[in-house]
């Protein structure tokens, strides 16, 4: 058990000021029963907001609904959290995914609609389309007669070793195609490529999104993201093991350093503002991110 405090503020500033804007904000972090608890928070806005509402999307994500119908030069999201994540169970555990080759046979036997149904992440999505490239190093990256388990790693440390994070390589409207060709990217262009390359095989993959820790164990590296909210990997694995997921910005298995907050099939499900703004200018993001142990832990 890990106990997290999380901070995060993302800042709009806007030149002429926006008369009019309506927001949807994904910053609550998840709470999934035997993964992950939300003890308390609280996510407010600069200015108040004239209305705000609460809801779940289809995927079971937690939305803030604001809008605002006064001028304003900027505006301000901020989220204060305290939250208790356990390790997933699969990480070091034994591998009992199905094998990559009967992946395909068990997503068709599986029925449900449910919102973790494999059915709605094995085709192209509205960021990820389907790429005979990334499809192409992902089949050179696994070796024949795999499980899908050991195939998630393979793939997700061979982009590892393939693609720098940098920042300022891309932007948010960077297509997982261009990233993988420069061979650059930050979280989030990692997360689509692996989607890609995963659903290329065969493999359901979507989009998870989170905080990192902030602060490492002593002896350990700082993970790469850990300034801004951050993006993963989850993947179907079979009946016997479910969902798994992978970090392939810092190549690990998914564990008690990652905080979740959504999930979806690829960015555009999980961002954590979304919205309309009334403005004839300019607008710019600042985003800040801490995610610290409790007092007393490690």
């Amino acid at each position: 058990m890990t106990i997290y405090d999380i901070a995060t503020s993302i800042r709009y500033d806007y030149d002429p000021p926006a008369t009019a804007g309506r927001n949807i904000l994904r910053l609550l972090p998840a709470h999934l029963p035997g993964r992950q608890r939300l003890i308390l928070s609280q996510v407010s806005a600069s200015p108040n907001p004239a209305e705000r509402s609460e809801r779940n999307d289809f995927f079971g994500n937690r939305l803030v609904e604001m809008s605002f119908r006064n001028p304003a030069a900027s505006t301000e999201f901020t989220l204060r959290a305290r939250v208790e994540r356990l390790p997933a169970a699969a990480v070091g555990g034994p591998d009992q995914s199905a094998p990559l080759g009967d992946i395909g046979m068990l997503v068709g036997h599986d029925q449900s609609l449910a919102p973790d149904a494999p059915q709605h992440f094995i085709g192209p999505s509205p960021r990820v389309s389907a790429s005979a490239e990334i499809a192409d190093f992902a089949r050179a990256a696994t070796l024949p007669g795999t499980t899908v388990r050991h195939a998630v790693g393979a793939i997700g440390r061979a982009l590892h070793q393939a693609m720098t994070f940098d920042p300022d390589a891309t932007t948010v409207d960077t297509s997982p195609d261009e990233a993988f060709r420069l061979r650059r990217g930050v979280c989030q262009d990692l997360a689509h490529v692996m989607i890609a390359a995963l659903r290329g095989m065969g493999v359901p993959a979507g989009y998870v999104s989170g905080y990192l820790r902030t602060t490492p164990p002593v002896g350990h590296p700082r993970l790469e993201g850990a300034d801004a909210m951050h993006a993963w990997v989850r993947a179907w694995s079979g009946p016997a093991t479910g969902w798994v997921e992978y970090d392939p910005t810092n190549a690990v298995e998914v564990g008690a350093d990652h905080v979740i907050v959504a999930y979806g099939r690829d960015y555009d499900d999980v961002a954590p503002v979304q919205g309309v703004l009334r403005t004839s200018g300019w607008q710019r993001s600042v985003q800040t991110v801490d995610t610290r142990l409790v007092d007393g832990q490690d």
